[in-house]
């Protein structure tokens, strides 16, 4: 892929940097608090849209939280809004590549994406976090149109033995000229919906596992990892301008389910 952006692996200091701006609240508008969920956005431009999510959990440990936001297999059972999801392969014993297409609101196209995903344990804390790559063997399907994650990841922090606290960061480019009302409302409507669907699969895994491969958590012990081994120099970055930008500005009304309770 000569010629193409060089991929890394990010290190202590992208992870630190990571955990900073979750934690900073200036520059932010709050856009939503209720449950404890509270949602933050910033202005980036009409197609990206950066927004910030924090959820107390008051009876879900960082352990099954970390455990129910890598395990790819449980997430099929929990997340409706996902077609296809797997993983690629993997990078280091704390990175691999991973694919994973949802459904959008019609008549929206449903959106994809191909991800570097990175993790550490700091103490009882985690950070899960992924960026956009690009592979030869996995390019954009025809009927999909392939997202961009400038920067989108989890930061769970331990606050007790049952109790933890989820924050969500994300920049992301949809593409697709959007209408501004889907990505401006996003942050109000679809992120408070998926928190508490995440919180609702964390209460549910811990009997799920039991039935489904308990001992086999890779991301906790990466020997037992049966992924194939993928090199760097099979990835390069997704960029947003290298990508066909399908105009669906003018597909009429898109209703955004809203939450279930207020």
């Amino acid at each position: 892929m000569s010629g193409q952006p060089a991929v890394s692996i990010p290190d202590d200091r992208a992870f630190a940097s990571f955990k900073a701006e979750c934690l900073c609240e200036d520059g932010w508008t709050s856009t939503y608090s209720k449950h404890g969920i509270t949602v933050w956005s910033q202005d980036v431009d009409n197609s990206v849209h950066k927004i910030k999510c924090r959820m107390v959990c008051k009876d879900v440990s960082a352990d099954t939280m970390y455990d129910v936001l890598h395990d790819t297999e449980y997430r099929r059972n929990w997340d409706k809004n996902v077609i296809e999801t797997f993983d690629i392969g993997r990078l280091t014993v704390n990175a691999d590549v991973g694919y994973y297409s949802w459904k959008c609101p019609k008549p929206l196209r449903n959106r994809d994406v191909i991800t570097l995903r990175s993790w550490l344990p700091l103490g009882k804390d985690y950070i899960i976090m992924n960026y956009s790559v690009k592979h030869d063997k996995y390019p954009p399907k025809q009927d999909v149109v392939r997202a961009v994650s400038i920067q989108t990841g989890y930061l769970i922090q331990f606050q007790g033995p049952n109790n933890c606290i989820l924050t969500y960061l994300a920049q992301v480019d949809p593409r697709g000229l959007l209408p501004k009302l889907v990505v401006k409302t996003s942050a109000c409507f679809v992120a408070p919906r998926t928190m508490k669907k995440i919180h609702k699969a964390c209460l549910k895994y811990p009997e799920w596992k039991k039935g489904h491969n308990p001992g086999f958590k890779p991301w906790v012990y990466p020997d037992q990892s049966t992924l194939p081994r993928i090199p760097l120099s099979e990835l390069s970055i997704q960029h947003a301008e290298s990508l066909e930008n399908i105009d669906e500005s003018s597909l009429g009304d898109i209703q955004l389910e809203r939450e279930d309770s207020d």
